[in-house]
C-alpha cells in the first residue's frame, strides 16, 4: 500500500504534466481501481455515470467514496479544504484536480461554483457531497444546493449516485465511516483490519437542471438518494416538512 501511494503520488508530480486530460483519466481510474483491490474492497456499479455536462451528488459516508468514484469515472470532486491536509492522500486527492472549498469562508463557493462552470465547459464531470460532511451510511442529512447553481446555468444534469458499504454477506457495515472524530490513520488502520468490504454503487437516473432552482434540484436529487438507499422520506423526519413546504427558506 506505502508502495501504491508513493507511485500515485510520482505519477501526479512527474508523468500528469506531460498527459492530456484524457491520459490522466485513464490513469487515475486504474490507480483508483490497484488501491481499492490492495485494500480488499468490491467495486459494485449499478448504472453508469452520464456525460457531459453532468454534476454528480452522492451521498458520503467515507474518503473511501472518492476513489470508488474515480475507479469508475473518474470525476473531479469539489472537496473540503481539509481533505488537502491529510499525509499523501491530500496532495494526490488534489493532483488529479480535485476542487477545494473553506466551508468556513462564507464567499468560498464563488469561487468554487466559477472552477466547476469551467471544468464543466471543459468536459469534465464533476462530484459534490451535498451533505457536507460524512454519516455513517444509515441516515442521510439534508442536501445543500449551494454548489449545484452552476448546472443550473449550464442547463445540465444532475445525477444522483448512492453509496453504501456492505460485508461479503451483504450485511451493512459501518467499517468506513468517517464519523465521530475519527482520524484519517485511524480510519486508514480499521479498513485495513478488515478481511473485505464491498461499496455498492448506484447511479440513478439523471435530473434535468434547466429551468430548476438549486434547492429544487437539491431535494429531488436527496429524495432519489432515499428511495434507493431504503431510507425513509425526507418529510418523514422532524423539522424537514417546514423545509419541504417553503416554510422555513
Amino acid at each position: 500500500m506505502t508502495l501504491h501511494l508513493f507511485h500515485g503520488l510520482g505519477t501526479v508530480l512527474l508523468v500528469f504534466p506531460s498527459l492530456d486530460a484524457h491520459a490522466r483519466r485513464a490513469r487515475v481510474r486504474r490507480w483508483s481501481r490497484r488501491l481499492l483491490h490492495l485494500l480488499n474492497i468490491d467495486i459494485r456499479m449499478s448504472g453508469a455515470l452520464a456525460h457531459p455536462n453532468v454534476l454528480v451528488v452522492a451521498n458520503h459516508v467515507s474518503w473511501l467514496d472518492i476513489f470508488a468514484l474515480h475507479a469508475v469515472g473518474p470525476v473531479r470532486f469539489i472537496a473540503k479544504s481539509e481533505i488537502a491536509r491529510w499525509p499523501l492522500i491530500g496532495r494526490l486527492v488534489g493532483g488529479v484536480g480535485t476542487l477545494f472549498i473553506e466551508r468556513a469562508r462564507r464567499h468560498d463557493t464563488h469561487r468554487v461554483n466559477r472552477e466547476v462552470a469551467q471544468a464543466l465547459s471543459d468536459g469534465d464531470i464533476v462530484a459534490v457531497f451535498p451533505e457536507g460532511t460524512t454519516t455513517d451510511g444509515g441516515r442521510l442529512l439534508p442536501f445543500k444546493g449551494s454548489l449545484l447553481q452552476p448546472i443550473v446555468d449550464a442547463a445540465g444534469h444532475v445525477q444522483p449516485v448512492a453509496v453504501r458499504y456492505r460485508t461479503l454477506d451483504g450485511d451493512a457495515s459501518a467499517t468506513a465511516a468517517y464519523v465521530d472524530g475519527t482520524t484519517f490513520l485511524g480510519s486508514f488502520w480499521r479498513i485495513c483490519g478488515v478481511r473485505a468490504l464491498v461499496v455498492e454503487m448506484e447511479a440513478i437516473a439523471p435530473i434535468p437542471a434547466h429551468a430548476k432552482h438549486r434547492r429544487e434540484l437539491a431535494r429531488e436529487a436527496e429524495d432519489a438518494i432515499r428511495r434507493a438507499l431504503g431510507l425513509p422520506a425526507s418529510d418523514s423526519e422532524p423539522g424537514r416538512r417546514a423545509d419541504r413546504s417553503g416554510g422555513s427558506r
